[in-house]
């Protein structure tokens, strides 16, 4: 019989060692080590005993794959690649109270309505009441869903393992479950990575849809091992600020479909309900005829979407300027700043630096450094950026405006909102433009340096002290 000894892992990483330590060696992270129980020292290798001989088969199979299925929530779906595969494993995080158990509970709901499915959630965290009370508050009392409150691995199994299989599966959360023949507390690198890979096994062999709730660290990162990310099918986000009523849906892990994907929703009294239009949403509150504001042309997974970049330049008064940054990557502020100041001769090291992204949102693609750079030229000149222009490319260290991709996506979608201006990276020598972009109604200015921005905005700027010169005249 195997001799119980005790082993220390880390809750960050899952690594383990022999004795205890303030820091982890292998991800540097301290106080994140704790004492597990383990059966064995060290890890037996493979014996004489032969396996079973591994059958192959073709790459291109005979049997048809299972439909997809559809929750007629449009953005969720979106999210999902296209509906959920039956036989999927999908990992939903986010912060605390952001509505990751509102939206599972409407994403059942809605499944349930589909013929012969059978939708279950599981709650490790809430009692059946509790379930029960958000149901009836989002109007949902009446769906076709078994609720049931349960914490161990075991009795899930059983109960899931019964002749009847399920279509979809809700557990929330897999830091609540555990696993009974481990010493070890529910939540730890241990119970999480068994408990899940337990489900996510049952999932396969039955074919329904599982959802994981996880919890998320300070960092904003799923609690746990990093394993587990890994383990399942789909890693959806959700994002959004306290002050905000809408949310985003991202999708960081997709193996049915693309990363980086979003769906929009915003927080009612009746729950999430989602946002058609997106771009409308982020740019309707947009005041014209102010400095420091540009709206930005992005693309959030195949979607282009606009919105707004606000920046707010002032004299500091501090030894160190500040740099307030939201919805943004404040070394790519830094790094535009310093291009600004060193290749442009734009003096604003004196001043404090606020930017905004409106709306809530949260954008990671280096094209939106052409936007953020019009934004502070813009405040510092105090010259408006035009009502209806839309700016996006990347900004090399030496200046220069690089292209970025789905160019054309983005022309289309200012177009359809009614923006007439464009200010892009100008196509490269080598490259024949793009019949989309040619043909397009905008007035495009393709810039090849950074420079030629400042000129923009100077002619700008001159443009209005005339219009106003001749209104005061007559």
């Amino acid at each position: 019989m195997a001799k119980s000894n005790v082993i220390y892992v880390c809750q960050e990483c899952g690594s383990s060692q022999a004795k205890w330590g303030g820091q982890c060696g292998s991800c540097g992270e301290w106080n994140s080590i704790i004492e597990e129980a383990s059966g064995e020292v060290t890890p037996k290798g493979l014996s004489n005993k032969r396996g079973r001989k591994i059958n192959f088969v073709e790459l291109k199979g005979i049997e048809k794959p299972r439909p997809r299925m559809f929750s007629k929530i449009a953005e969720f779906d979106r999210v999902c690649g296209g509906g959920l595969v039956p036989g999927s494993a999908i990992l939903v995080g986010g912060d605390p109270g952001i509505g990751k158990s509102t939206i599972l509970l409407q994403v059942c709901v809605a499944l349930s309505y589909i013929k012969d499915a059978r939708c279950i959630y599981i709650s490790g965290e809430e009692s059946i009441d509790q379930v029960r009370m958000r149901a009836k508050r989002l109007g949902l009392s009446d769906a076709n869903v078994e609720l049931a409150s349960a914490t161990s691995v075991r009795d899930i199994m059983t109960t899931l393992g019964e002749n009847n299989p399920p279509t979809v599966v809700v557990a929330d959360s897999i830091q609540t479950l555990y696993v009974d023949n481990l010493d070890s507390a529910p939540g730890t690198v241990t119970q999480v990575r068994t408990s899940a890979q337990e489900l996510i096994g049952l999932a396969k062999r039955r074919g329904f849809a599982l959802f994981l709730v996880g919890h998320v660290t300070k960092e904003g990162n799923i609690a746990g091992p990093k394993v587990l990310e890994h383990m399942v099918d789909c890693v959806l986000y959700f994002e959004g600020e306290r002050g905000h009523q809408f949310r985003i849906l991202r999708a960081v892990k997709n193996r049915f479909g693309s990363a980086d994907e979003i769906g929009v929703f915003e927080m009612t009294d009746i729950g999430l309900s989602q946002v058609q239009n997106p771009s409308a949403l982020f740019i309707g509150d947009r005041e014209n005829g102010v400095s420091g504001a540009s709206v930005f042309a992005g693309i959030e997974g195949s979607r282009p979407m606009l919105v707004e970049i606000q920046a707010l330049t002032a004299p500091t008064t501090f030894s160190t300027p500040r740099r307030a940054v939201i919805g943004w990557d404040s070394n790519r502020l830094s790094m535009v700043l310093a291009v600004l100041e060193a290749r442009c001769g734009l003096s604003i090291g004196g001043h404090d630096i606020y930017l905004n992204v409106a709306g809530g949102l949260r954008i990671s693609e280096p094209a939106a450094d052409l936007a953020v750079a019009a934004a502070l030229v813009s405040s510092i000149t105090d010259v408006p950026v035009p009502a209806k222009l839309v700016v996006f490319g990347e900004i090399g260290l030496s200046g220069e405006v690089r292209r970025v991709s789905q160019s054309s996506a983005r022309l289309k979608e200012a177009q359809k909102l009614g923006f007439n201006g464009a200010i892009t990276p100008q196509t490269h020598p080598g490259l024949a433009p793009n019949k989309n972009e040619t043909s397009s109604s905008l007035n495009v200015i393709r810039i090849k340096h950074l420079e030629q921005l400042l000129d923009f905005i100077r002619i700008e700027g001159e443009k209005n002290l005339s219009i106003n010169a001749t209104a005061n005249k007559s």
